[in-house]
C-alpha cells in the first residue's frame, strides 16, 4: 500500500505511525511543505495522512501551500482514498468537507481523556478502543461537525474530538502518534503556548507519562490495523 504524508513543520512527523507502516510493509512518500517539496498525484497513492502543524487553517497568505494543500485533500477524499488527519490535519479535512474551524472555548496542552461516543461503537476502526482514553492535545482551534460526518469522541474541554465521514476519512483531533521525543521538540518550538490554562500542562506534566504515551500509541495501532483490514486500496 502506498502512504502519502504531509508534513507542515519538521517537528511533528509521523511519530509512531512510521514503524508501523513499515512493519506492514507500506511504501512511505511526503510532501514537507516547510521545504516546498511538491505534491503528488493523487491516483499515485492509496492513504493520505495530514499532519499537524503551529499553523491556522485560514492563514493562507501566511502559508500560501494551504490553498493547494486543501485543494489536494479535496481530491483525495473525492477519488475515495483513505484520508487521515491529525490535528492541524482534521481541522483541514473539516474545513474541506464544508464546514467552521475557529478557535475554541480553551486551548488543550496536554494529557487529557477523550469518551467515545454511542455512534463509535458502531464504527469497526474504533469500537475496539476503550471507552475512555486519556490522550495527547496541542490545538487552540477547533471544528465544527461536517455534514455527513459521524462523531466518534469529544472531551469535557472540546465538543468535536474525532469524527469520520464516508467510512475512510478519519480525523482526530488528538495526538495518538506522538512519543516523548516528538512531544519534547514540540515543547521546544511552541513553549510560548504554554500559559495557565485549565487545559494546559506543564512541560514536566507532559514528559513524564510512560504508560500514556504506550497507551495511545497502542490506540494509534489498533485504528491503523482496523482500518486496512476494513478498508482496501482503489
Amino acid at each position: 500500500m502506498k502512504i502519502h504524508y504531509l508534513q507542515h513543520v519538521g517537528f511533528e512527523g509521523l511519530g509512531r505511525i512510521e514503524p508501523w507502516a513499515i512493519a506492514q510493509n507500506h511504501s512511505l512518500s511526503v510532501t514537507r511543505f516547510y521545504n516546498n517539496e511538491p505534491l503528488p498525484s493523487v491516483q499515485e497513492i492509496d492513504w493520505l495522512i495530514v499532519m499537524g502543524g503551529p499553523m491556522n487553517i485560514y492563514e493562507d497568505d501566511k502559508y500560501p501551500w494551504l490553498t493547494a494543500e486543501k485543494q489536494f485533500i479535496e481530491q483525495a477524499i473525492k477519488q475515495d482514498k483513505t484520508v487521515i488527519g491529525i490535528c492541524l490535519g482534521a481541522q483541514l479535512i473539516a474545513d474541506v468537507l464544508g464546514t467552521k474551524v475557529d478557535p475554541g472555548p480553551q486551548k488543550e496542552i496536554g494529557w487529557f481523556p477523550i469518551e467515545m461516543t454511542d455512534e463509535a461503537e458502531n464504527f469497526a476502526v474504533f469500537n475496539s478502543l476503550p471507552q475512555k482514553l486519556t490522550v495527547f492535545h496541542w490545538h487552540g482551534d477547533t471544528f465544527d461537525l461536517p455534514k455527513g460526518a459521524i462523531r466518534l469522541a469529544y472531551s469535557e474541554g472540546c465538543q468535536n474530538q474525532a469524527f469520520v465521514y464516508n467510512k475512510k476519512v478519519l480525523g482526530l483531533q488528538f495526538h495518538l502518534e506522538s512519543t516523548k521525543d516528538s512531544v519534547q521538540q514540540i515543547i521546544q518550538n511552541c513553549g510560548d503556548e504554554l500559559v495557565e490554562g485549565k487545559y494546559i500542562h506543564k512541560p514536566e506534566e507532559m514528559l513524564t507519562r510512560e504508560s500514556d504515551f504506550d497507551a495511545i500509541n497502542k490506540a494509534m495501532n489498533t485504528i491503523l490495523n482496523n482500518l486496512s483490514a476494513e478498508v482496501q486500496p482503489n
